[in-house]
């Protein structure tokens, strides 16, 4: 029989075997989901015995994974920044890059001040609700076209007794946002060009919604539409911070000054890679 040790290492070799990238974590994270055990409790008791049943459950998780299977997409869930996420195959796996807009955005809105903020693509809700998690005084819409990634959202922030101030809407981008306007509008929307999709891990490209990656021929699309849409709906004054792909800074920066965006600036990523398109609506501007 295993021990929680031993099958933390023989997963760990299965896994690296399939060419999966972090197979210790991953190993980690099968071995406590399907023990109930802690991380703790496999470095303090690393010889207490697996049952037969916790043997079968991570024997399953460990061929899912080295089929390529999404860790996210086996566990149903992903963390992101301080907060725990339900994840399926109808969101996009929150990703560690996507925190690079809280870097920028918590510290422009203090934590005891009251705002409304908008996230267009909300997927699982990660940008929307971690945000609203480290400001106890904002509130916030999620817009998304899939209704299966709303339920998702709406579970997620039910889950992190969020739902007193974050709201749901179907549909596409602002489409339906009336005269509403708001301080702070994010969004990850889809920017990867069409033809690179199969270029992608297996992981992103075989299990994550192709309505979220797919930008168009050039990447674009979404910022074509999303740039006088995001300026629309600010308030006067108001930020925006949306995802980019690594080498999309120019021209997307070149979409928002278009449209009418002041102080257009590229933040990167803890990989020092340009990922997040920051700028405000001209305070002055007195039309919506």
């Amino acid at each position: 029989m295993s021990t929680l040790l031993t099958a933390w290492k023989a997963a760990q070799a299965t896994l690296k075997a399939a060419g999966i990238d972090q197979p210790s974590i991953d190993a980690r994270l099968m071995l406590e989901a399907a023990t109930g055990a802690s991380r703790m409790d496999i470095l303090t008791d690393p010889y207490r015995e697996l049952t037969a049943q916790q043997q079968a459950a991570l024997d399953d998780f460990v061929a899912q994974r080295a089929r390529r299977r999404p860790i996210s997409h086996i566990l149903g869930r992903k963390g992101f920044w301080k907060i725990m996420l339900s994840v399926t195959p109808d969101v996009l796996t929150p990703r560690p890059d996507t925190e690079a807009i809280l870097d920028v955005v918590l510290p422009a809105f203090p934590e005891h001040m009251a705002f409304s903020m908008l996230d267009l693509g909300v997927g699982s809700g990660a940008i929307l609700l971690a945000i609203l998690a480290e400001r106890p005084a904002a509130k916030g819409l999620g817009v998304d076209t899939s209704s299966e990634a709303l339920a998702v959202a709406r579970e997620n922030a039910a889950n992190l007794d969020l739902n007193d101030r974050a709201a749901f809407l179907r549909g596409d981008w602002t489409a339906g946002l009336g005269d509403a306007q708001f301080d702070l509008v994010v969004s990850n929307p889809p920017y990867i060009a069409t033809d690179e999709i199969e270029t992608l891990d297996p992981e992103v490209r075989d299990h994550e919604p192709r309505l979220a990656l797919d930008g168009g021929p050039d990447g674009l699309d979404a910022y074509r539409v999303l740039a006088p849409e995001i300026l629309r709906v600010l308030k006067p004054g108001g930020l925006f911070a949306v995802e980019i792909g690594h080498t999309q800074s120019a021209p997307v920066e070149a979409l928002f000054r278009q449209a009418g965006a002041d102080q257009v600036r590229t933040t990167q990523d803890l990989a020092t890679r340009d990922r997040v398109v920051t700028g405000f609506k001209n305070p002055l501007e007195t039309g919506g």
